[in-house]
């Protein structure tokens, strides 16, 4: 069994974008096609959101691999903080972002997600994966913070670790997922 996590690619974007669901740009594209490069995955599960969804289902469709879309993949939803570039969210509540970033679980953005809510879909989803992966080569199309949250799991790190996780557009993380 194995899972590779697949950030999307750039979306030409410069803020949190949650839930809104960009396109990919023509370099997000270009990113995505060079990370898949010369690898083999036997299936492809995908996030809802456009912009992992249309390379998923482009990827799958070259390949002849089976695809599915999991909207339970979609990245964390963050509420006011939405659409917002970073450098006005530090100008006008630092502490805030900061408080974020060290702790998401106890100092989420106002109105977002609950992150034990997105907790739970995620590992639910990737429960699904793994299920599947037991003969497989599974790639997994996903988000910067669904990301970073399972590899938090998996790796048995505290969610305050996800500011320091690196997730490039178009990385690989292979995950190791047992639960």
């Amino acid at each position: 069994m194995s899972i590779d996590l697949l950030r999307h690619g750039d979306t030409g974007q410069r803020s949190y974008r949650g839930q809104l669901d960009d396109p990919l740009s023509e370099p997000g594209w270009r990113q995505l096609r060079e990370a898949v490069e010369g690898r083999e995955w036997d299936r492809v599960v995908s996030s809802s959101m456009t912009r992992c969804a249309a390379f998923a289902a482009e990827f799958a469709q070259r390949r002849g691999l089976p695809l599915r879309i999991d909207a339970r993949l979609a990245e964390y939803h963050f509420g006011d903080w939405q659409g917002v570039p970073i450098e006005t969210i530090a100008a006008s509540d630092s502490a805030g972002l900061e408080r974020f970033w060290a702790d998401p679980v106890a100092y989420p953005p106002p109105g977002a997600e609950r992150f034990d809510a997105f907790h739970a879909r995620l590992s639910s989803a990737l429960d699904d994966v793994a299920a599947e992966a037991v003969d497989a080569r599974v790639l997994v199309v996903t988000h910067g913070g669904a990301i970073r949250l399972l590899r938090c799991v998996a790796e048995g790190r505290g969610f305050g670790d996800m500011a320091g996780i690196d997730v490039p557009h178009a990385s690989l993380h292979a995950l190791h997922w047992s639960r």
